[in-house]
């Protein structure tokens, strides 16, 4: 799974795949007894990729098992993570904003399950098969968004901004951005290149709301601890003749700089919790299982 700088993918392959977990959690909240948020999309792509013949490499393992373990922190993480990213939109609807753009969208389906003003446009940046995946498993169901959908096909490692632009989007309008779950896949200095061009493309009153992965998450001691975790489930995995993906082998483990840092730096007013913090006031019943990975929600606005 090694990445290079041009890589590109499918929704079942690479970085690609890993929006297929993500709607594997958020499927797995939509039908517990008591759920955060209703994604009634997120199993129609479980469901569409694996008619494609897609296997899933995120089932959980025996009862009791490492891996048993890890899928429910995983999962619980993910649904406390939605519901974080949710009512940031539910914030900026109400704020005024109704220009809206979603970073690396992957499954995300918040421009079909959310309740949107009247006038909201939202951009959803990411590879073009991906999207061409989403957008035609929802046309199969007839499933329509909540407000005008656009979406745009680019690789946010070349010149997203003019494919932004190209699409209708509107720089002198506030804009309600969202990065969730895509930092560590970008090499650092992209990182810096992204949020250069989105300062630059965000009008006074724009906010942005990012899943922020700083110095302390790419830590050696963190990356050792990662490791071993991921060493035992792999090994205990393999005695049951399973194998076991582990999406870290996508990240760029590279220092760099704090999101909340650099949007302070540059004019944004920012707000900050952290991964425990979130987990424990949206799964409060699983956050002992949830380890503290260094990770951060920011939600930040343009002055």
């Amino acid at each position: 799974m090694a990445r290079t700088d041009d890589d590109s993918w499918d929704i079942t392959e690479s970085v690609g795949a890993t929006a297929l977990g993500v709607a594997m959690a958020r499927a797995a909240e939509s039908a517990s007894e008591n759920p955060l948020f209703d994604d009634p999309c997120a199993q129609l792509f479980i469901d569409a990729a694996t008619a494609a013949g897609w296997s899933s490499p995120f089932s959980g393992g025996a009862a009791g098992s490492a891996q048993a373990q890890r899928v429910r922190m995983v999962w619980a993480y993910a649904a406390a993570r939605t519901k974080w990213f949710d009512e940031f939109f539910a914030s900026t609807s109400a704020d005024g904003i109704r220009q809206v753009v979603i970073l690396a969208a992957g499954l995300d389906a918040r421009a079909w399950r959310l309740s949107w003003p009247d006038g909201t446009v939202v951009f959803e940046i990411d590879q073009p098969k991906v999207l061409a995946f989403k957008e035609e498993t929802l046309a199969a169901h007839d499933i329509q968004p909540a407000a005008r959908h656009v979406g745009v096909p680019v690789d946010l490692r070349q010149d997203w901004p003019e494919a932004l632009r190209r699409s209708g989007f509107d720089p002198a309008q506030p804009t309600a951005w969202l990065a969730e779950g895509l930092l560590p896949y970008l090499p650092a200095e992209a990182q810096d290149l992204l949020f250069d061009r989105l300062h630059e493309l965000s009008a006074p009153g724009s906010r942005v709301a990012v899943e922020g992965f700083g110095a302390n998450y790419f830590s050696e001691e963190n990356q050792r601890i990662r490791k071993a975790r991921m060493d035992a489930i792999r090994e205990e995995a393999a005695k049951a003749g399973q194998q076991v993906t582990d999406v870290s082998e996508l990240f760029y483990p590279e220092p760099r700089e704090d999101v909340a840092e650099w949007l302070a730096r540059h004019g944004w007013q920012t707000r900050v919790e952290t991964s425990v913090e979130v987990t424990a006031r949206y799964k409060p019943e699983a956050a002992g299982e949830v380890p503290d990975i260094g990770s951060e929600f920011v939600d930040a606005k343009l002055s």
